[in-house]
């Protein structure tokens, strides 16, 4: 009864909080036992020498130490990683913009098209890794065909280290139906008074696009940026299915390399070290993308103070 009645003399807003936190007690519980746990337990374990057949030992600061002292591949893995990176996004970027432009048209049917080009970034896996295969086939694949047709030689491009990478960084544009439809919506949030406007006042295509358009659109973009980053430390599947990291290391992706360490070689006190290493390195790069967004990002009705 005692109970019952302090139940009664608490406030709506109390009662509220307390139904709130009781609704999300599974999240709660499933990250601490999911999330949070695994993560405090590899920050122990990247500072110890653990191989799963003997128990941890403690070895200090000596697994980051290796990597940049006494492991060349962590260098290598981190040069294949950025300069996917480098080059896959930015690009992924303008041609998921590039098409949104396109499928913002008022052409007969427009939702057929924004369909077809957003299909391919639902297929993903293991199945479209196996697709890419065979077209980079080097006698049989669908490009060298095609550059057969007209009398150019196609290189091996999977089996050479000079093109393996580039390879995967075309593959990479496979799933930009998913920055389209990002890109899209933002396009049409835009509000049409502003295009009427800038026309009023002379404004051409190009001025509406880059006066209008991109100012409006860059919250979306440093959105597409910063995921884009944190999925191109986090790219593994393609290159463990098509490549394995070679020729050589030309495809040995960070994620890649991390796994190898924990799963083949079972060193998993250093691969904890790595993933945290790459954990801070996707901090430094988000942080140093959000110090650069004041210069080139615009939030509608945020003005700033002289």
């Amino acid at each position: 009864m005692k109970s019952q009645a302090g139940w009664l003399r608490l406030s709506l807003s109390k009662k509220e909080a307390i139904w709130g936190y009781f609704f999300i007690l599974p999240w709660i519980i499933g990250f601490l036992v999911l999330r949070l746990g695994p993560m405090i337990t590899s920050l122990i374990l990247s500072f110890t020498e653990y191989t799963i057949l003997k128990a941890p030992k403690f070895t200090g600061l000596t697994n980051f130490t290796k990597m940049f002292t006494n492991d060349p591949s962590f260098g290598a893995a981190l040069k294949v990683t950025l300069s996917y990176a480098f080059f896959a996004v930015p690009v992924g970027i303008v041609l998921s913009l590039m098409i949104a432009l396109l499928l913002n048209q008022k052409i007969p049917g427009v939702a057929i098209w924004r369909t077809v080009y957003y299909l391919p970034s639902v297929v993903s896996g293991v199945a479209v890794a196996m697709l890419w295969v065979w077209i980079f086939h080097s006698q049989f694949g669908l490009i060298n065909v095609g550059l057969n047709a007209i009398g150019i030689q196609g290189p091996a491009w999977l089996g050479d280290p000079s093109y393996a990478l580039p390879a995967l960084i075309i593959m990479s544009f496979w799933g930009i139906g998913g920055g389209m439809v990002i890109n899209l919506a933002g396009l049409q949030g835009i509000p049409t008074e502003l295009y009427e406007a800038a026309s009023i006042d002379g404004a051409n295509a190009w001025n509406r696009f880059w006066n209008v358009t991109l100012p409006m659109l860059s919250p979306v973009l440093f959105f597409n940026l910063v995921m884009g980053i944190i999925d191109a430390f986090q790219y593994f599947t393609n290159a463990y299915v098509m490549t394995n990291g070679g020729p050589g290391r030309a495809t040995l992706f960070y994620n890649l390399y991390l796994y190898q360490n924990a799963f083949r070689y079972y060193k998993m006190g250093y691969a904890s070290a790595l993933a945290w290493m790459m954990f801070l390195i996707i901090l430094v790069l988000t942080l140093l993308i959000f110090k650069s967004s004041p210069y080139w990002v615009y939030y509608e009705g945020l003005i700033k103070k002289k």
